[in-house]
This record gives structure tokens, C-alpha cells and sequence, in this order.
């Protein structure tokens, strides 16, 4: 069995040891380091924080063969047990990445450990040496000299380390045990909100209720949070998360509320990606790119769901549920790129544009997390007009595929939502294609609701700017077929003065616009003083709420309840039955 010891007290240097024993190895070692994280759609090259490699046998040093950037061969001689010894830089702190200080550590361990050719199946045996007073998190099953015990190299990646002078707090969802441990910068997030715990546990109750399930899918449960003075993301695993969230955004009204979206956005994963998984991540090459037209549904659906967990959980209200709906739509309303990225496309396109950002990505991409968002919205009223659900289909597919750890395709998706309401089979293949909205403001009468845009206090200028400490105020987005864009800016420009008039903040250059009039702004460009001519136009609009129509029937009020509570349509139980059209056989798997 590869053992993999690592070693975690050189905090100060913020480096990583780690060797990987093979006592039995192949007269050929071919091994990998991996290049990407699953759950994080992004090649992260993660040898280029290895800062040395060396294998050992018998007490000699062999000599290693480099085949790409980030695989080699050795050739071993006889029968001796075989040691990987590398060392790690461990700087970045994120949840897909590690981090090692004084303070605590955090692996993801497919930036460590290396996949060696013919172990990929085997059990792997993990040891960690830590500073003194440190605690280890690891949710894999421990064994009683202290190591863990991973049935795969698949388990060992899926398993972050967090170790740190940490307390951990135990409690339970559904008779299943959870534990959470925090590395926290300042006031205990347990000390800010006594009632943590409960609410998590609710949460976690409200997936399984969504899910149909009488407990959580895994045997056990590990949340490690980071909580920063900025920062947000969240990784699923099989039977954890890491979470990290800023103090400034906890701070905020709905701070609370949005940390328990990520919670349960990530735990509902635990079902929706970890099990019921798309074909082409099963199983996962942890060394190139896939193609993946379907991740419109496994975080589409996923961020769907994790808006109303809160509220199906009891723990806000209708008008904060509403306030992030509305958000969402504000968000994708006002970005441009849908108008030329199809959600098919976001999906398949994820790893060279949602992770790489840039001033110019709202004119030309639509994440799939939030258009995949609202198409659920969308499927989810439609399927209701039929007196069935979203979580309905959800459950299909998790009985047809996820149960029997089975990938599925996209047309795999289309038939299990025709089978709860044969339209969709020719209503949902344009909305993943085409570049149209669906028609949100018809599902959202069922309801009750309408869309109210808001426009801005000051005339358009098609720009976003803002002052930078060596460079002043600079221009920092400007939309494609916006005035900012006609007058001949481009992103970094600083802007220096509008009709003669300095300028050193973003608000006094809104409110010296004027409306369908030429104004002259002069601008620094690499150097060059240029003069240009802004024309602005009219207010646009500046977000869009959703809010209850005044006219709405007394019947939309209580579909909307329902809709909101992610309760099922005729107010049944939490079990839902399979759909038409799935075998005795299908609900087993």
C-alpha cells in the first residue's frame, strides 16, 4: 500500500514536505503530479509550486526523468521499498490550493500528492508530522497508530487537510455525525452567532428533504471554514467542504444569510456533482480539460437550490428569499455577454473563461452558476404548472445515476425533465442553446412576481472607474456598445478631467455627465495626454428587483409559498415517486 507522509512544521518557510513510499514498486515508475482540482474548473499547473523531487532506494538517489512539466520515470533496481520525496511551496491560501504559517495549515492534496501509473485503485495510507498542539482534520477513516486510510488515490485527492491549534464542534443532521472547525482571524464565528450549529444542522436537513433522502449521502461529514477579513469560495468533497468568507461580508445584513448559502450550496454537492456526476468527469483525468456541457446543472442547479435553503429551512423570510432572486436577476440582466455566450457554451467553455476573468468578460460570457441558476427558477415553475418539481427530477436522476455511480449526459438531463413534462423536450434544447432569455416574466406571474427595473440617478456614461493609488482614476470596465466605448476609452485609461473640470473620484464624474450632450474628457494613455469626446446617454437601468405583483391572485400567493418552501405541489410527503418511464431496475441503481 503507497504511504504518503507529510510533513508540516516548517510553518515559517511555509514549505511542505512530503514522501510517498511504494514497497513494492515496478521495475518502471511512471508517476504524475495532478493539474487540477475536481470542483474547480481550471488547469492550476500545480508543479509550478514543486520545489524539488528526488527518489530514493536502499539509501541511493535515482536518477529521475522528466517526460512533461509535471510527470516523470525512474528506473528502480530490485525490490526495495521506493521513496518520492518533494517539497511544496505553500503561499497560496484558497480552497483549492495550500497554505501553511504559523497559524495553520491547509492542503488540497491534489497539488501533493502524485498519481504513480498502476496505484491509482490501491488504498493509500496518509501520516502527517505537525508543529506541537496542533490538531488534524482529515475526513478519512483513521486507524489506531494515528494514519488515515484512503481506498483510492481518487480518495486521498478528495480529502483537504486542515491542521491548527483548532477546536473542533461536533453535532449531528439526521442521526449522521458532522464536525466543524474554523481558522478564524478575530471573534469566533461561534461566539458571534451561539446558534450556528442549529442552523447548519437545519440546513443539512433541508438538502436531504430536497433530495428525498432520509440522511445526508455521507457516512460522516467535515466543514472547515476559513473565515478572513475578505474572501469567498467554497470546494465539495464526498464528505466534506472548505468554505472560506470574509468578516466585512458576515458583517453586512444578509452576511449570515449568505454564509449559509454557501454552506448549503457546497453540502447539497455532496449528492449533486460528488455522486450524480457528469459522464465526462467519470472518471477524473486529473491532467487535462473535459468537456462538460452539462455544468449548467451541476452548479446551476446546485446555486438554484442554495438561494431558498435558507427559507426552506425556516431560519429567513419571503422578502429576503426574493432579495436574492432578484439579485441574481439583476446580475444577469445587466450582463451583456448573454446576449453572445449560450449556456451550453459557459458550460463547455468553463476552463479558459469563467476562471480567467478580465475587463472585458461581461460583454462577451455568462456564467453557467448564474444563467444555470435561473433556468432551474425557470424549470422549476414550469414543472410545478404540471404539479411536479425540480427536486422531483433531481431525485430521477439521482435514483437512475447517482446511486450507481453512473455518469450521464446531457441528453440524459433533456429525458429525465421530459419525463416529468414531455414540453421540455423541445423547450429545454434552445434555452441551453441559444442565446435567448427565457421568458422569465410569464414563469414568474405563476407566482405572483414581477421584475421592476430601477434606473440610475445620473446620465450613462458605458463605464466603471475607480481611483488607483499610483495612476488616479481609472477606467476599469466599459461596456461594448456603450458611450464610454463610441468616445474611443479603453480600459486602463485614467481620467484626468471633464469639460475642463479635474477629476478624482467616480462619483464626480458621474455627476458631471450630462445626458445626450458632448463633453469633452481629457485622459492619460501610456504616457500620452489624449481629448476625446464623451456623449453620454440617458439613465440606464441600473438593477432590477423582484417584487410581488399587486394585482396577483390569491392562488399565486400560496404556489409562491410552496415554490419558496421547495415543497412539492399537491403538499405531500418527502417522498416523491419515480417518474414514467423509469424502471423498477432504474430506482435500485
Amino acid at each position: 500500500m503507497p504511504e504518503l507522509t507529510l510533513n508540516l512544521t516548517a510553518t515559517q518557510q511555509q514549505l511542505v514536505g512530503a514522501t510517498l513510499t511504494l514497497p513494492s514498486p515496478e521495475r518502471l515508475l511512471r508517476f504524475r503530479l495532478p493539474a487540477w482540482t475536481p470542483g474547480s474548473y481550471l488547469i492550476r499547473d500545480y508543479v509550478r509550486h514543486l520545489e524539488r523531487l528526488e527518489v530514493w532506494q536502499g539509501g541511493r538517489s535515482l536518477a529521475v526523468r522528466t517526460v512533461a512539466p509535471a510527470a516523470w520515470e525512474v528506473q528502480a533496481t530490485g525490490h526495495q521499498p521506493v521513496e518520492i520525496r518533494t517539497q511544496t511551496l505553500a503561499t497560496e491560501l484558497s480552497v483549492r490550493t495550500c497554505h501553511l504559517n504559523g497559524q495553520h495549515g491547509f492542503l488540497a492534496l491534489a497539488a501533493i500528492a502524485l498519481q504513480v501509473e498502476g496505484e491509482r485503485w490501491s488504498p493509500h495510507r496518509l501520516r502527517l508530522e505537525l508543529p506541537e498542539g496542533w490538531e488534524p482534520f482529515v475526513p478519512l477513516p483513521r486507524e489506531a497508530d494515528g494514519c488515515w486510510i484512503a481506498p483510492s488515490f481518487d480518495a486521498l485527492v478528495d480529502a483537504p487537510v486542515e491542521v491548527g491549534p483548532h477546536v473542533s464542534h461536533s453535532f449531528a443532521v439526521l442521526g449522521v455525525p458532522h464536525r466543524w472547525v474554523s481558522w478564524e482571524t478575530g471573534q469566533p464565528l461561534l461566539e458571534l452567532q451561539p446558534q450556528w450549529l442549529e442552523q447548519v444542522a437545519a440546513i443539512g436537513r433541508t438538502c436531504c428533504r430536497f433530495m428525498g433522502e432520509e440522511a445526508p449521502a455521507a457516512p460522516d461529514y467535515l466543514f472547515v471554514l476559513h473565515l478572513l477579513e475578505e474572501g469567498y469560495g467554497g470546494l465539495e468533497h464526498d464528505s466534506s467542504t472548505v468554505l472560506q468568507f470574509g468578516r466585512k461580508a458576515l458583517g453586512r445584513p444578509d452576511g449570515l444569510r449568505k454564509l449559509l448559502q454557501l454552506v448549503g450550496h457546497e453540502y447539497l454537492h455532496q449528492w449533486n456533482v460528488r455522486r450524480l456526476r457528469p459522464a465526462e468527469l467519470t472518471p477524473i483525468d486529473y491532467h487535462q480539460s473535459a468537456v462538460v456541457p452539462s455544468l449548467w446543472f451541476a452548479e446551476g442547479i446546485t446555486s438554484y437550490v442554495d438561494q431558498l435553503l435558507p427559507f426552506a429551512a425556516g431560519l429567513t423570510d419571503e422578502a429576503a428569499a426574493l432579495d436574492d432572486l432578484g439579485a441574481d436577476f439583476s446580475r444577469y440582466l445587466l450582463t451583456p455577454g448573454r446576449h453572445v455566450q449560450s449556456l451550453r457554451q459557459s458550460s463547455e467553455q468553463a476552463w479558459v473563461k469563467l476562471y480567467k476573468r478580465d475587463a472585458h468578460s461581461d460583454d462577451n460570457q455568462i456564467s453557467y452558476y448564474l444563467k444555470g441558476a435561473l433556468l432551474a427558477l425557470v424549470l422549476d415553475l414550469h414543472l410545478r404548472r404540471g404539479g411536479s418539481t425540480l427536486a422531483d427530477v433531481v431525485r430521477d436522476l439521482w435514483r437512475q445515476f447517482g446511486r450507481a455511480g453512473r455518469g450521464y449526459s446531457e441528453a440524459d438531463l433533456i429525458a429525465a425533465f421530459a419525463r416529468r413534462s414531455p414540453e421540455l423536450e423541445l423547450l429545454l434544447p434552445p434555452w441551453l442553446g441559444s442565446t435567448e432569455d427565457p421568458p422569465f416574466a410569464a414563469y414568474l406571474a405563476d407566482v405572483g412576481l414581477e421584475l421592476v427595473p430601477a434606473s440610475a440617478a445620473h446620465p450613462d456614461g458605458g463605464l466603471v472607474c475607480q481611483v488607483e493609488s499610483r495612476q488616479g482614476l481609472v477606467v476599469r470596465k466599459l461596456r461594448r456598445d456603450g458611450p464610454g466605448v463610441r468616445s474611443g476609452l479603453e480600459v486602463g485609461d485614467e481620467l484626468l478631467a471633464l469639460d475642463r473640470r479635474r477629476l478624482h473620484q467616480p462619483d464626480e464624474f458621474s455627476a458631471q455627465l450630462r445626458a445626450e450632450q458632448p463633453q469633452s474628457l481629457l485622459v492619460a494613455r501610456r504616457g500620452q495626454l489624449i481629448e476625446l469626446t464623451l456623449t453620454s446617454a440617458a439613465a440606464a437601468i441600473e438593477r432590477w428587483s423582484l417584487k410581488p405583483h399587486p394585482q396577483a391572485p390569491a392562488a399565486a400567493h400560496e404556489r409562491r409559498r410552496r415554490w419558496l418552501a421547495l415543497e412539492p405541489e399537491d403538499g405531500s410527503a418527502l417522498e416523491s415517486k419515480p417518474a414514467s418511464g423509469l424502471s423498477s431496475r432504474d430506482v435500485r441503481c
